[in-house]
């Protein structure tokens, strides 16, 4: 498993991992610190997938512009 603050490959990558968690923390077998611990990994996963669409929304949002002169916000994708 990725370090605590590294972020996954891609959107794919985060969302497996996150389906993963769900499914230890659903179980109810781990030890209450380690389901902290794959919680905390949860939020995060969840806020790097969340921030991941927000850009993409973005991007077509412009690409489907009706206007062309629509007011338009710099696009700055994260580092893959």
């Amino acid at each position: 498993m990725p370090k605590k603050n590294e972020a996954p490959a891609s959107f794919e990558t985060a969302l497996t991992e996150l389906e993963s968690i769900v499914t230890r923390l659903e179980s109810g077998d781990l030890p209450l610190e380690e389901a902290l611990n794959q919680f905390e990994r949860g939020v995060q996963l969840a806020r790097q997938g969340q921030s991941k669409l927000q850009q993409a929304e973005q991007r077509v949002q412009i690409l489907l512009s009706d206007t062309e002169d629509a007011p338009l916000s710099p696009f700055s994708p994260d580092a893959e």
